[in-house]
């Protein structure tokens, strides 16, 4: 027998932290309201509170879903692109060049949460930014160490601290070189920026 109570609950669930995303990406986690939340999701507030105890549950779950979902993403980039190598330096701007275009995908709301922890760092709770990191930038992070790892297990890299190689990498591809905001919807300016950091770090470790 089926359980009427049940019937459509993890559709509103999934509505409810689709609109906290969006609203925490937008206002922030001071900012953003329950009440908003619930309005935007089209649900009520006592909807919300059967799925989550509070806001810092909600907002937790939504940084830890968002960031597994990015974090999936740039794991899936990392091996197709460095997966197989043909040309060393071609195949990391492809991966810089996909990197980028993750930013102005149905992804983009996370990368604003993301600006908005950053920026309101003292007044997240620290279990969310433990959830973040770990489920998001520090597990890509690890991806892409052991995958340079290898890459200098087969001469072609000279790495004595794949971490900090991957960190250095990403910053190198980085959407904060780019000039100004508008210059990552220039093709020809996220391809001269993202060379020119592939260029910098293979400098650095190439063999």
């Amino acid at each position: 027998m089926v359980d009427k109570r049940s019937t459509g609950q993890p559709d509103k669930r999934r509505a409810i932290v689709n609109g906290a995303l969006l609203l925490f990406a937008r206002d922030g986690y001071m900012r953003a309201s329950l009440d908003a939340i619930a309005a935007e999701a089209g649900v009520s507030n006592r909807t919300i509170y059967n799925h989550f105890a509070d806001k810092a549950e909600l907002f937790q779950t939504v940084i830890q879903e968002s960031s597994q979902r990015v974090a999936d993403t740039m794991v899936d980039i990392i091996d197709r692109h460095l997966g197989k190598i043909v040309d060393l330096e071609q195949d990391l701007i492809e991966l810089g060049l996909a990197w980028l275009g993750v930013l102005t995908s149905d992804l983009a709301p996370h990368f604003a949460l993301v600006r908005q922890v950053n920026a309101e760092t003292e007044h997240i709770p620290p279990a969310a930014k433990e959830a973040w990191w770990e489920m998001g930038p520090g597990r890509v992070r690890r991806e892409l160490a052991d995958r340079l790892h290898q890459l200098a297990d087969r001469g072609l890299l000279t790495i004595d601290d794949p971490a900090r190689a991957a960190g250095h990498l990403m910053l190198l591809i980085s959407a904060d070189n780019l000039t100004e905001n508008s210059a990552l919807d220039d093709k020809t300016e996220r391809v001269a920026m993202v060379s020119a950091g592939v260029r910098a770090f293979l400098y650095g470790y190439k063999r």
